[in-house]
């Protein structure tokens, strides 16, 4: 049951992040055109957080092929490098916090970590 949530977990973090976080990232889009490096900038920001979003729509085809089929050999294997991903991006996830400037509330504002976690700790439930 814990790799089912996992999936599920997985696949929403996908939808919310491709679309209500390119939204956001709409907001803070350079409006003066003649700045190109602030438009190159805010361009590879966007490339890199659809990066992220293929990484969720991949990570979730993958559960969902372990969870509903028999396709890989080894599924302990598929599970514990996507259990090593999850917790590896949640570890960069509050390295890069850490070294940021602070304000307040920031580990929790900024508390994808812990969804990160909770679906490598599930995945890690389910080996």
């Amino acid at each position: 049951m814990s790799l089912i949530i996992a999936n599920i977990l997985c696949a929403l973090a996908f939808v919310v992040h491709t679309i209500f976080g390119d939204r956001e990232l709409q907001q803070i889009e350079p409006i003066d055109e003649s700045d190109l490096k602030k438009r190159q900038f805010w361009t590879m920001a966007r490339c890199g957080w659809h990066w992220v979003s293929f990484d969720l729509l991949a990570a979730s085809v993958l559960l969902t092929l372990v969870n509903f089929s028999d396709f890989f050999t080894s599924e302990v294997t598929v599970l514990q490098l996507l259990m090593v991903y999850f917790l590896g991006y949640g570890l960069f996830w509050l390295i890069t916090i850490l070294i940021s400037k602070p304000f307040p509330k920031r580990f929790l504002q900024l508390g994808q970590w812990i969804l990160l976690w909770l679906i490598g700790g599930l995945i890690w439930l389910a080996m």
